[in-house]
């Protein structure tokens, strides 16, 4: 299958390519972007004759004729304006910004820009893998999960659908590397204020919030708005997420993993570790694994869970491949089968 990216100079994008080029089914046909028509090797030399592609102007109408997917790795405000001139193509989108994800109100509150008609958004489904599948298998329209959202969804799903926990009780402390605010340059991400720092950023601003709350609603009507605070980890990549959570009834650790166990047993990509142990971000890098470890403190009666990912793999790229395999057809660890990267 024929497969173009839109925003393959970002750091998404570049990861697309790198998932892209050993996928055994889908063909990189063409890379887009608004800078010059360079050879992509000249962005990334790290790509230097491993491929030979050159970035192409954005054409929507060529790229329908040519490809049978579209993966949109542009700013929010921009994808959702591209993805509008897909939408009567015979072409599948996935959409790596959150232009698609919120409804109009909410997404004009928290991303400060315009955003796409209703016609459009009730098209789009949003694309967290492992509880979507059904519905992503028969759309032609994915909104691509924040990844913050994905590192804090997957692991609070199962006692949130349960109804485990109290709905007002839910504190979600994310930390995420560099490399989460994307290539632009700004102060706060530069090497002088990030090294041998640990920042915290939009409290209680994030525009992630709504985008958790949202499907965290949808598994159980209760849930009241929650904390979310998030802090620059002076690494490139990687996301940690702590949730604590407080317990309805009294349970041990050991019933809650057999949940989680049971719940994630047939999904690849979510591995639950045992008791007493808890995943680190190294342990998933460069993979598209989210690795989750927990703990019932029965003195307080709260849950601790805590959750990691490679932002640019299970919360951008690799997340966004899996939602192209099911769309297509195939296995979702078709191409996605990376051992993470040790240390």
């Amino acid at each position: 299958m024929k497969v173009s990216i839109i925003g393959t100079t970002g750091f998404g994008g570049v990861e697309l390519l790198r998932i892209l080029h050993q996928h055994p089914t889908f063909q990189i046909q063409s890379i887009h972007s608004t800078k010059d028509e360079i050879p992509i090797w000249e962005e990334y030399p790290h790509l230097y004759r491993l491929l030979d592609k050159k970035l192409e102007p954005i054409n929507s109408e060529q790229i329908a004729d040519q490809s049978e997917i579209v993966f949109l790795a542009t700013p929010s405000g921009i994808s959702g304006q591209l993805a509008s001139e897909f939408v009567d193509k015979d072409i599948k989108v996935i959409d790596l910004s959150g232009d698609l994800r919120l409804p109009s109100s909410d997404y004009k509150a928290w991303y400060k820009h315009e955003p796409v008609h209703e016609s459009l958004l009730s098209k789009a489904v949003y694309g967290l893998s492992e509880w979507n599948m059904e519905l992503i298998k028969n759309s032609n329209f994915i909104a691509n999960p924040g990844c913050y959202p994905t590192a804090s969804l997957l692991s609070l799903a199962p006692v949130v659908k349960e109804d485990l926990i109290d709905p007002a009780s839910i504190v979600i402390d994310a930390k995420s590397g560099v490399s989460g605010a994307g290539k632009s340059l700004s102060r706060n991400t530069s090497m002088s204020e990030a090294n041998e720092n640990l920042r915290v950023y939009k409290v209680n601003q994030h525009q992630h919030t709504p985008e958790i709350e949202q499907q965290l609603l949808q598994w159980n009507n209760s849930i009241q708005p929650v904390t979310f605070t998030t802090h620059l980890l002076p690494i490139t990549r990687g996301i940690m997420t702590t949730a604590y959570v407080q317990l309805k009834n009294e349970m041990r650790t050991t019933q809650l993993l057999e949940l989680y166990s049971e719940i994630y047993h047939q999904h690849p990509f979510i591995r639950i570790r045992p008791e007493n142990t808890f995943p680190s971000i190294k342990e998933v890098a460069g993979s598209n694994y989210c690795d989750i470890g927990l703990h019932a403190d029965n003195r307080t009666g709260r849950l601790t869970i805590v959750s990691v990912i490679d932002n640019l793999m299970k919360g951008a790229a690799g997340q966004a491949v899996q939602n192209a395999n099911l769309m297509s057809g195939f296995d979702v660890m078709t191409g996605l089968d990376f051992v993470p990267m040790y240390p």
